[in-house]
């Protein structure tokens, strides 16, 4: 007789591993993707500002620092510039970022409780929502995390590889946004709030560590001195406010546009104590012999069986950015944007999942079908109010921007005054020329306000050599600059049009375009990019 086949266990009251946190992160990246891919005519304003910015590899932008536009300009070079790669770019970042949350949770809590904190996190806006937006704030979200992680390692460790690797990664942090310092100042306090800083180990970490920083920032640090600090003038100009009323009622704004972000998460907290309250602990539609949950049924919450230097690091490394934010803020008097706070809140699944109690296979099968099924409500949501609903409502979304209608009319207009003769320039602003080149061709460029300091991908003097398409719409959100103003006006065509926005009901979008035609010096190749 052959011996008894030992029960099956049920896939979700085994212990997660790397391979289920991976399939949920992955379908979190599909969901989200395909829906604002079918959703949308256009991407958001910061992603299509980084479709045009990936023209060429730059040390530095205007703006932002370079790291994020780099990712794009090699996505590009893979997959073209389609509509849907902003998308499917926020959304990995944002699954990156959660992935390193997974790594830290490892390191002090068991496989359930970790994923419970991945899964919590992922639900706030920025990680769900917010994560299609491909801009500097999402970007960060993997750099702020895994440096958060290789802190923690660092610290407790006392590896030099931890350390090497965390002034690496915050070197990157900072490439891609300078508000990465916020995350910084936070490890600071938490050193001295810790003792750590006593150690001799410590010190000799810390100063390899920033050895590391320095190596990876340099090339982009000499850029900044090469270029006026354009980038943090930039940053400062954006905290301006008229006033310190006005100020402390954006901060007010900022800080319940945090709350309205992080309400999903609360939403399934929520529905787990109800959950809970009225099936208890057991886990109904698996037989007895088959459930394999621990036998401890203790109802403790599970906040207090993290070790004390465990919460303690999460409270000053998680809390400190946001505190400090609005602190500073408060004294100084400064703006704040709400898309600011993205990396703010990248460790609220432990405090969220520290509100949850009882057996922790039973509540990670509740927290799983909980954030499975809000992810999809919300993503269907999203992408209903920003295609269908937008159009039939006829509201001037960017989502339904028709982009594809509006370069057609500028193909068609280039070709009539410059036949046989591809279109290479658009001089427009970021969004409308933007639009317009996607949909051209992958070597066509947008000459941004008709300035070579916004448009480092073209040599300075050589934009217009092989002639230009100019466009703009003072009624589509794409006013001209004084320089694309006098450039239309000397052009010898020129005319207008108009492209209906969002279906009937939408405004009219007045496309004015001219047609700046090739000069004598033109060369093969003279308005490429150069980079």
């Amino acid at each position: 007789m052959q011996p008894p086949r030992p029960p099956k266990i049920p896939l979700l009251a085994r212990p997660p591993g790397t391979a289920l946190v991976l399939v949920c992160l992955l379908g979190m990246v599909a969901l989200w993707t395909t829906l604002c891919a079918i959703s949308h005519s256009a991407p958001d304003l910061d992603g299509m500002e980084e479709l045009v910015w990936a023209a060429s590899l730059e040390l530095g932008y205007t703006k932002h620092p370079p790291l994020p536009s780099w990712v794009m300009y090699f996505a590009t070079q893979m997959f073209g510039r389609p509509v849907w790669l902003p998308f499917l770019m926020g959304q990995i970042f944002s699954a990156l970022g959660l992935w390193f949350v997974w790594k830290l949770a490892r390191e002090f809590t068991t496989p359930r409780k970790a994923l419970m904190a991945v899964l919590l996190v992922s639900v706030t806006a920025y990680f769900s929502l917010r994560g299609t937006i491909y801009n500097h704030n999402t970007a960060q979200l993997w750099s702020v995390t895994a440096s958060i992680w290789l802190f923690y390692r660092a610290v407790r460790k006392q590896q030099m590889r931890d350390w090497i690797l965390l002034g690496v990664v915050s070197g990157l942090a900072m490439l891609t946004k300078y508000s990465a310092l916020i995350q910084f100042a936070a490890f600071f306090l938490y050193l001295l709030r810790s003792g750590a800083w006593r150690t001799r180990r410590t010190w000799l970490g810390v100063g390899v560590a920033t050895f590391g920083f320095l190596c990876v920032l340099s090339p982009h640090l000499f850029w900044l001195a090469q270029h006026h600090f354009e980038p943090l003038l930039y940053a400062d100009h954006s905290l301006e406010t008229s006033g310190r009323l006005a100020a402390w009622a954006d901060l007010l704004a900022f800080s319940l546009d945090q709350a309205g972000r992080l309400a999903p998460m609360l939403l399934v907290l929520i529905a787990c104590v109800f959950w809970r309250r009225r099936c208890a602990d057991r886990a109904p539609g698996f037989p007895a012999n088959d459930e394999h949950f621990e036998p401890d049924t203790r109802a403790t919450r599970y906040w207090p069986e993290i070790s004390a230097p465990d919460r303690q690091f999460l409270l000053w490394v998680g809390l400190a950015p946001f505190i400090s934010t609005v602190a500073i803020s408060a004294l100084l008097g400064s703006r704040l944007e709400a898309s600011w706070a993205s990396t703010f809140f990248v460790l609220f699944g432990f405090f969220g999942m520290g509100y949850l109690r009882g057996p922790e296979g039973v509540q990670m099968r509740r927290v799983l079908i909980l954030v499975v099924g809000l992810h999809i409500v919300m993503a269907l949501g999203y992408a209903a109010a920003r295609g269908p609903l937008a159009t039939a409502m006829g509201k001037a979304a960017r989502s339904t921007y028709p982009g594809p209608a509006l370069a057609a009319l500028a193909i068609q207009h280039w070709q009539a005054h410059q036949p046989g003769r591809p279109l290479r320039v658009v001089v427009s602003n970021t969004w409308l020329g933007g639009n317009i080149a996607i949909h051209t061709g992958t070597n066509t460029q947008v000459y941004i306000d008709a300035s070579d300091e916004h448009s480092p991908w073209f040599a300075p003097g050589t934009a217009l050599q092989c002639g230009a398409l100019v466009a703009f719409s003072a009624a589509g959100r794409a006013a001209p600059a004084p320089a694309v103003q006098a450039l239309y006006d000397a052009a010898p065509w020129k005319g207008t049009d108009n492209v209906q926005w969002s279906g009937p009901k939408g405004r009219v979008i007045d496309l004015h375009w001219a047609v700046i035609p090739a000069t004598s010096n033109c060369l093969r190749g003279a308005a490429e990019p150069h980079g």
